[in-house]
C-alpha cells in the first residue's frame, strides 16, 4: 500500500531575491521557515532550459555515447548524447536537433522513456529521456563550445558502464538502465 503523504507545501517563503543571472540559468536566494519552523536560507538554481537526453539503438542493439570533458566536474565524462532544448520548444523537437548534432544520426522511431529532476534539492531543472530507433546515419554538427568524440558500443556494454559507475551522468544513467529494460520487455517470451 502506498503511504499517505501530504502534498501541501510545508515550506514558507518570506522573501526570494535574485541572485545570479546569464543565459543558461538564475540563481535566487530565498529566506524561508523549514518545515521543522526554524528561519534560513535556501538558494535555487533555475535553468532557462529543458534536459534532453537520447540512447540512440540500431538494430543490432548498438548505441552511442559522447565523450567531453566537464569543466565543473574536472573530469573526462561519457554520456548519451544530451543538451539543453528551450523551455517553449517541444521536448521531441529538441531531442532530434540534440541527436543530429552530437552524432550525425536521424530517428525515424522515438520514444520518451523518462521524466527526471536532476537535483531537485538545489535546482528546478526537468529532464527528458527519449529511445530513438531505425536510425540514419548523417553529419555531425557541434557547438562551438563542444569538443566531442564519438563512441558506438553495444548497449549492454554502456549499461555494464552504469554499473561500474564508469558512466555518471545522472540522466545517462537512468535513459541507458531505462533504454536495456524497455528493449529487453520488447522481446518475445
Amino acid at each position: 500500500m502506498k503511504p499517505d503523504h501530504s502534498t501541501e507545501n510545508p515550506w514558507t517563503s518570506l522573501d526570494s531575491k535574485p541572485v545570479y543571472s546569464n543565459p543558461w540559468i538564475s540563481v535566487r536566494e530565498e529566506q524561508v521557515i523549514n518545515p521543522g519552523g526554524g528561519q534560513g536560507i535556501y538558494g535555487i538554481v533555475s535553468m532557462k532550459n529543458k534536459a534532453i537526453g537520447i540512447v540512440p539503438v540500431d538494430e543490432e542493439g548498438n548505441t552511442w555515447l559522447v565523450g567531453q570533458y566537464r569543466y565543473p566536474l574536472k573530469e573526462y565524462s561519457w554520456e548519451i548524447p544530451m543538451g539543453g532544448g528551450p523551455v517553449e520548444q517541444d521536448v521531441l523537437e529538441s531531442a532530434k536537433r540534440e541527436l543530429k548534432e552530437e552524432t550525425g544520426f536521424t530517428a525515424e522511431e522515438w520514444t520518451m522513456i523518462a521524466r527526471l529532476h536532476t537535483s531537485n534539492s538545489v535546482t528546478d531543472e526537468e529532464g527528458f529521456v527519449f529511445l530513438a530507433e531505425e536510425l540514419t546515419a548523417g553529419e555531425t554538427e557541434f557547438e562551438e563550445t563542444e569538443d566531442i568524440k564519438i563512441w558506438k558500443l553495444p548497449l549492454s556494454e554502456a549499461v555494464r558502464m552504469v554499473m561500474d559507475n564508469e558512466i555518471t551522468d545522472a540522466i545517462s544513467v537512468a535513459g541507458l538502465l531505462k533504454a536495456e529494460k524497455i528493449l529487453l520487455s520488447r522481446r518475445p517470451k
